[in-house]
């Protein structure tokens, strides 16, 4: 017999959990899949500290904190950003004395045990078996499972990564765009305080970040065509050359984790839609992480997909799975189009003038007060 539910959501990352946890507190019944069940023991997280970070948009840490998972206890604000150029270019954004922030620095794995334990408690199902077949007619989504189950809903929701196999599946064609950049991330104890600074430089066709920590410590991200020449460093020789590439700015370091390093690349599938099936996060589309807004655009899908699903009988209707393409297109284009423009801006090497101008453009904003402003505003999901 063919179990029902409202919706099944394959991938429990931050994006699908959220969307599971949603989803299921309005009412509809949820089944979440992923073949890994992450772990929700806090106390054990927090003995060392996870090397994805994520800077979290005030927007979506007040959306966060309406669910009840935002970790309160183990996240940096950050009021400072620094960006400084190749050539003495610079801009900075400041929230001065407002109390306000730019983001919060927060752990994938630590957020990601809060919004579990929430959904369990809110009832949703889970499964880590692999699914092995998907089919859909006017009415229903199905999905088999590895021991032959079949599983009925009125939508099927991938939230499965950029490597979306629901994706593939309902046969949609992706435009993917490399960078040919690994970005390689580690995290390091400092020396100097940070005071809530992120950091972050253009270098020879590279960008490297400083994301601040709690407790004096920062989690990197190095944006680069050679990631060999970093993973395959020891741990002292690693933060000698991340602290030389930041400019000592956080005087010297010392590596807490091991570096590793990840394809970039820009995704653009041709929809986000299907019959019966509709796709979030990373598996509707990915970003240069040069600003940081891959999960902020995830979270961004999960509130613009409830509030249409929340009140509505069927929530696999066509009708309303082409009002959540329509409403993402601009945002998500607009954030993809402007890392990637930014990023091809400093990464080329070549072009003569470019260097001066990249450079005169970032101390131009940084002297126009409605722009910065404009930009700051950008930045904090606002």
């Amino acid at each position: 017999m063919t179990q029902q539910y409202d919706a099944v959501i394959l991938g429990g990352g931050l994006v699908g959990a959220a969307m599971a946890l949603v989803l299921q507190r309005s009412g509809k019944q949820v089944l979440l899949l992923d073949k890994q069940r992450p772990s929700t023991d806090l106390a054990a997280l927090a003995q060392s500290w996870d090397a994805r970070i994520f800077a979290i948009s005030p927007a979506n840490q007040a959306f966060l904190d309406s669910l009840g998972v935002w970790p309160h206890q183990r996240n940096q604000p950050v009021r400072r950003m620094d960006v400084r150029g190749d050539s003495g270019g610079r801009i900075e954004f400041d929230v001065g004395d407002s109390g306000g922030y730019l983001n919060h620095m927060v752990e994938n794995r630590y957020l990601l045990a809060h919004l579990w334990q929430a959904l369990l408690e809110a009832g949703v199902v889970t499964d880590t078996q692999e699914v092995v077949g998907m089919r859909s007619d006017v009415f229903h989504a199905y999905i088999t499972l590895a021991d032959g189950a079949e599983i009925g809903s009125q939508l099927l929701i991938g939230a499965d990564g950029a490597q979306s196999w629901l994706r593939h599946q309902a046969g949609i064609a992706v435009a993917a765009q490399p960078y040919h950049h690994h970005g390689v991330v580690a995290n390091f104890a400092t020396e100097k305080p940070h005071q809530g600074c992120a950091y972050q430089w253009f270098k020879q066709g590279e960008v490297l970040a400083y994301l601040p920590l709690p407790e004096q410590q920062i989690s990197i991200v190095w944006s680069t065509a050679t990631p060999e020449k970093l993973t395959q460093l020891d741990a002292e020789a690693l933060a000698a050359t991340v602290a030389a590439q930041g400019e000592q700015v956080l005087g010297e370091l010392n590596a807490r984790s091991r570096a590793f390093a990840f394809e970039l690349v820009l995704r653009q599938p041709q929809s986000t839609i299907a019959q019966r099936l509709v796709l979030i996060g990373d598996a509707a589309h990915t970003v240069h992480p040069l600003a940081g807004q891959g999960v902020n655009l995830g979270f961004g899908d999960v509130q613009c997909l409830a509030a249409l699903l929340a009140p509505a009988a069927d929530i696999g209707a066509w009708h309303l799975l082409t009002q959540y393409r329509q409403q993402r297109l601009l945002p998500v284009r607009t954030m993809q189009q402007s890392c990637d423009g930014l990023f091809k801006l400093f990464a080329d090497k070549h072009m003569p003038g470019l260097p001066w101008l990249r450079n005169t453009g970032l101390n131009l904003v940084n002297h126009t007060p409605l722009l910065k402003t404009q930009l700051m505003r950008h930045a904090m999901g606002l």
